[in-house]
């Protein structure tokens, strides 16, 4: 019997104290129309919530849980570092060793800086753009989130996108008319504003594969498009890589789709489940970054130790037999939900990119925000609520990634897709 009693209780304690009762918009649940669970505890693939409901994780702490949770030796890696010393405001060793790992995986990062989020890395590699071209205005597709710094709260997807937010009030208006945002997988529309701002583009950042819209992959001629017309324009590509970096293949997007960007972002995977995140790329640019060069950037806890050694640990563990693994998995997963479309006749569109997947009630492909929003959100809130029931547990906006790690087995995929089978015969029906 799954009751939520412990949860309900902690959300009214938390709402007391916390704004919204949450510490990241998304994890309210409203618009899936329940209250959040509390988590007690992970395992493998597992979460367990205060009440002792037990789940099968696809969230995985929103994609760096690769390896599942609670992993032997990424904790053993912690609790190592831990008895050294949880931060010094100094370099250490470690910081070194995991940018060595990253590289060989991205060498695109020939230098690169260690920061605490996906936000101060995109925040970051946008300023050393601005700084290296000494021009002011970037370009962003709409949906697609990079944090919620000031310049990137335009058109956003994630969490703005399903609170369907528009542009946040705080920021200034002046510094988002330098923001300039257009269609993803448009590449007309971006020759288009290059065409109306000459010489004005610092960089064009984008998610190669959009994750906070749902999964929307970027075809190969958009982004080798965008590729071209930076480099024609004397503007910096940087390859947003927070979510798909360690996760949509061994060497991110830009080795699946074999393209170069200027400046990279990546986190999550990187930190093994701890706040870390690094930005790098070419040296001639991120030697620009004090103290070689005269664009600022800091963090005190940046390259802190207990996240270093955890990214290191994660990412020693990784190779290409465990990705075509979960790969295999993901694919099996998603021709389960095929199938289940078809027999139910109820249309889903479903995406895989390497260990990310995502789906929508949408007869129709998606491959844009405004398609993706034209999906049926109403079907999907209750959706939602009948699989936690299941004891499976999804994003819960139809505008975020679900995501698979190594702990993952046959056996959990075929659950989910009976978990699946029943949730959404008893959500058609309260549609109805």
């Amino acid at each position: 019997m799954w009751k939520t009693e412990k949860s309900e209780a902690a959300f009214k304690a938390a709402q007391k104290i916390l704004p919204g009762g949450v510490n990241s918009p998304v994890r309210a649940f409203r618009s899936v129309g329940r209250n959040p669970l509390f988590i007690d505890h992970g395992k493998g693939a597992y979460l367990f919530d205060v009440d002792g409901n037990r789940y099968i994780d696809y969230v995985l702490s929103w994609g760096p849980m690769i390896l599942g949770h609670g992993q032997e030796q990424v904790v053993a890696a912690i609790k190592q570092t831990a008895e050294k010393g949880t931060s010094f405001g100094a370099p250490s060793p470690l910081e070194t060793q995991l940018a060595e790992l990253i590289q060989k995986q991205v060498p695109s990062m020939e230098l690169m800086r260690m920061v605490s989020s996906g936000t101060e890395a995109t925040m970051s590699a946008i300023r050393l753009a601005r700084g290296v071209t000494k021009r002011d205005k970037i370009i962003k597709f709409d949906g697609c989130y990079h944090g919620h710094s000031d310049s990137f709260l335009v058109n956003a997807g994630s969490g703005v996108a399903t609170f369907e937010l528009t542009d946040s009030p705080g920021v200034p208006t002046a510094l988002a008319k330098e923001t300039l945002s257009v269609p993803y997988n448009d590449l007309a529309a971006v020759k288009d504003i290059f065409t109306r701002n000459k010489q004005e583009i610092a960089a064009v950042i984008v998610e190669p594969i959009a994750g906070n819209m749902g999964v929307i992959p970027g075809n190969k001629e958009f982004l080798q498009g965008l590729r071209t017309l930076t480099k024609e324009a004397g503007a910096l590509l940087i390859f947003d890589e927070v979510m798909t970096g360690f996760r949509c293949n061994y060497t991110g997007a830009q080795g699946l789709y074999e393209i170069t960007p200027d400046l990279t972002t990546l986190g999550k995977v990187v930190g093994g489940g701890l706040p870390a995140a690094v930005f790098g790329g070419k040296r001639e640019y991120m030697k620009q970054i004090a103290p070689e060069g005269a664009i600022y950037q800091a963090g005190t806890l940046s390259g802190n130790p207990l996240a270093m050694a955890a990214g290191i640990a994660t990412l020693q563990q990784l190779n290409a037999a465990k990705y075509q693994k979960m790969t295999a998995h993901v694919e099996r997963l998603l021709n389960g939900i095929k199938q289940l479309s078809i027999e139910l006749e109820i249309p889903i569109q479903t995406v895989q990119s390497g260990t990310m997947f995502g789906f929508f009630f949408n007869k129709q492909a998606v491959t844009n925000f405004e398609q993706a929003k034209a999906s049926d959100q109403v079907l999907f809130a209750k959706f939602y609520r009948n699989l936690l029931a299941e004891g499976i547990y999804i994003a819960p906006s139809q505008f975020e990634a679900n995501f698979i790690s190594t702990m993952h087995t046959e056996a959990e995929i075929d659950w989910t897709i009976k978990g699946f089978r029943n949730a959404l015969i008893k959500a058609t029906k309260e549609v109805k």
